[in-house]
């Protein structure tokens, strides 16, 4: 629980800030041993889009947490304590309520005594990933901290900057798409109906894409409404239907990767996800069977996260990885389950899986480019055409009469 509080630190300074607890209880004993006098606390009470979202746990970016995991590791390097590191961190957040909160809480945990792992376990302002969680644990153990604090964050600044990549390539075709379908829609809604009106006092017959065009028309005029309201619908339910049912979203990502080229992408990606976050677990020292298990669970797709999910449990049994890949019923790169295989065979797992990672990460860069460099003037053939042939449409019984 979070409650809120304003007061008096032991400077003597006014302050107004948030603290987790379990109880209210407890929350005046925490304040109490940070030698914080209160005149007012109370419990914080959700936003009104924090109850839309049903969570209330913040959900840190990618950035984020790779800034806070190098920031830790500089200090932890430099000879300065882990908690010390978390109080000086709190200052450079302090636009950011939520990850100040974030940092004072797991502050507040080490001053009683818990391990960084613990703390980021109990707290509950941030959602944290739980290969990040189980690789703090295992470093932890090890005395590594710093050294899988910088491997973390190079990871998930990778991530992001991939991220930011997809989305900025496919700015520009989503952009021609949305502009082609406002102005076809801009004709059909305005231009077409004003020209429609001269061919009504005309007596002659229209030509067929003239008469379709017109038809088209007065279909978007008089269903307006009720196609924005069934668009809206649809997305809406889509989207709950991803987030409540389990066997649609699994069909959807089944569908996903089955389409060409855009399946290939897809899975190559996931694998490559794969491969790098379960190469940093197993240099951190975390045990085969569940770094498996954890990197199964950064994927996106339902259909490949399950298929590791279950290939970690033949592992548990006793067998190997790449074997039990080959004999599921989905199938994936057969050149991924043979890479693992050698690796299995010559004890290099955790080499194989960095190689893998960097090849299909670059292979996929190349097809997104050749993807995007053939969808550019197929987008600009689509606008053309439609508009061409809507203003063509529209002319034929223009040059009829003329011709006549």
């Amino acid at each position: 629980m979070i409650f809120k509080f304003k007061g008096i630190d032991s400077y003597g300074k006014k302050i107004s800030d948030k603290i987790e607890a379990i109880s209210l209880a407890e929350a005046k004993i925490k304040l109490k041993s940070k030698d914080i006098i209160y005149h007012n606390i109370k419990e914080d009470s959700l936003s009104f889009f924090d109850k839309l979202n049903f969570n209330s746990k913040y959900k840190i970016s990618a950035k984020e947490l790779s800034s806070l995991s190098r920031e830790l590791s500089t200090y932890i390097r430099s000879g300065v304590t882990i908690v010390s590191a978390l109080k000086i961190i709190q200052s450079h957040y302090e636009k950011n309520k939520k990850l100040k909160l974030f940092l004072v809480t797991l502050s507040t945990y080490l001053d009683e005594g818990k391990d960084f792992y613990t703390a980021l376990e109990t707290q509950s302002v941030v959602e944290l990933p739980e290969f990040f969680k189980h690789s703090i644990k295992v470093s932890e153990n090890g005395g590594l901290l710093d050294e899988v604090l910088i491997e973390l964050s190079r990871f998930l600044k990778e991530q992001d900057r991939i991220t930011k990549e997809i989305k900025s390539a496919f700015a520009y075709p989503i952009f021609m798409i949305v502009v082609s379908l406002l102005m076809i829609a801009f004709m059909l809604s305005f231009v077409v109906p004003q020209i429609t009106g001269i061919f009504e006092s005309m007596d002659q017959e229209l030509p067929t894409p003239t008469i379709v065009v017109i038809a088209m028309g007065d279909f978007f005029n008089d269903n307006f409404t009720t196609i924005l309201g069934v668009i809206f619908v649809v997305v809406a339910l889509f989207s709950f239907m991803m987030k409540k049912s389990y066997k649609f979203a699994y069909g959807v990502h089944k569908l996903l990767l089955k389409l060409p080229l855009f399946g290939e992408i897809i899975q190559k990606s996931e694998l490559a996800r794969f491969s790098y976050i379960a190469a940093l677990l197993t240099r951190s020292g975390v045990p085969f069977v569940q770094t498996v298990n954890l990197s199964a669970n950064i994927l996106n797709n339902l259909v490949l996260k399950e298929l590791f999910v279950e290939a970690s449990k033949k592992v548990v049994e006793g067998k190997l990885l790449s074997k039990a890949l080959n004999n599921s019923k989905t199938k994936i790169d057969y050149a991924f389950v043979q890479s693992i295989a050698l690796g299995e065979d010559t004890s290099e797992v955790e080499s194989v899986l960095v190689n893998i990672s960097e090849l299909y990460f670059e292979e996929n860069r190349d097809k997104i480019s050749t993807l995007l460099t053939l969808l550019e003037p197929s987008l600009m053939l689509f606008v053309g055409g439609s508009i061409g042939f809507i203003v063509a449409a529209m002319l034929l019984p223009i040059f009829s009469m003329s011709i006549n």
